[in-house]
């Protein structure tokens, strides 16, 4: 079943999975029983930075994480703020770190997790103080990340291979490890 959702956020009947012609053709969507409100399940933004702090990248290790690895800075859109102040709000939330410069890099999908990922490279300057949501951070060459092949994975490389950097790839942890939706790179 798409989602989380097993009844109706207007009348409480259950939902049910039910086909339907709307504009593209036939879809199955989790449908209402009484009042046939239509969960979309449409994708959440998800906003990621490749942050550089003198010429490294900074990726660090979420605390809910099962394996320690360690990836870019990523956080949810807020209502009211544009996709630029959201990652500069995160950015400083999570790292303490003010951006000087930032670039969009690429939107990329993520499938899995029902999110699409906006990815900007952001320069920053400042002292790394982490939020309790991170429990360590590392700054590394740009040639030393490796990229996991969904998501955020795909928009490092993407950046790599702009500066002239051919990524190396490398599996994500097991569907078990908690970090869903950011880039990785092994300790």
């Amino acid at each position: 079943m798409p989602g989380d959702y097993r009844f109706c956020p207007c009348c409480a009947a259950p939902l049910t999975l039910r086909g339907q012609w709307e504009d593209g053709g036939h879809k199955e969507r989790l449908r209402c029983t009484a009042c046939d409100f239509t969960h979309w399940n449409n994708p959440t933004p998800v906003l990621a930075a490749i942050v550089e702090v003198d010429g490294r990248v900074l990726l660090a290790r979420n605390a809910a994480w099962q394996h320690r690895m360690f990836g870019l800075i990523t956080g949810f859109m807020e209502a009211g703020e544009t996709p630029e102040e959201g990652i500069r709000r995160e950015i400083a939330e999570e790292t303490g770190l003010g951006v000087s410069a930032l670039s969009l890099v690429g939107v990329h999908d993520f499938q899995r997790m029902n999110q699409v990922l906006i990815t900007y490279h952001a320069v920053a300057h400042g002292t790394v103080r982490l939020s309790p949501e991170l429990l360590e951070y590392k700054l590394f060459e740009p040639a030393q990340v490796r990229c996991w092949r969904a998501g955020t994975g795909l928009a490092l490389a993407d950046w790599l291979q702009g500066r002239g950097i051919e990524p190396v790839f490398m599996d994500a942890p097991s569907a078990t490890a908690q970090a869903p939706a950011t880039t990785r790179q092994e300790a």
